[in-house]
């Protein structure tokens, strides 16, 4: 897989394109487990068990390649601390917050349509 790299291109930036990063960066976050993560952990330090119980239904593999993936993109901080066994942590970074403003706009947006949503599904599927 070839890494984009960022050169300053307004294209680089148009999520229309195929080939921008943008699109690729959007992708990657725009996932249910992405999301979910990054509203558990809010303003919280959580252990990945801690994660992991938050998130019902997330699989240790998903949780894992999801939190590397936000790792990767800046999102999330990953803290090993050095005892017998390992504590390792993850928080949100600055643009992890700022991300998470989104996020919290997205679950307000699905708990004030939800009963709309399921009725207007009613519907379609009778």
């Amino acid at each position: 897989m070839v890494t984009k790299q960022y050169t300053g291109s307004p294209d680089e930036a148009d999520l229309t394109r195929a080939d921008s990063l943008a699109r690729e960066i959007f992708s990657d976050v725009a996932n249910k487990w992405a999301l979910l993560i990054i509203e558990s952990l809010g303003e919280h330090t959580l252990r990945f068990s801690e994660l992991r119980n938050e998130i019902e239904g997330i699989s240790h593999k998903m949780l894992t390649q999801n939190l590397r993936m936000l790792e990767r993109n800046g999102l999330v901080e990953r803290t090993v601390h050095p005892t017998v066994p390992p504590r390792v942590e993850y928080t949100l970074t600055e643009p992890g917050q700022g991300l998470r403003e989104t996020v919290d706009g997205m679950c307000g947006w699905t708990r004030r349509y939800l009963g709309h949503i399921e009725a207007s599904r009613n519907r379609f599927d009778a």
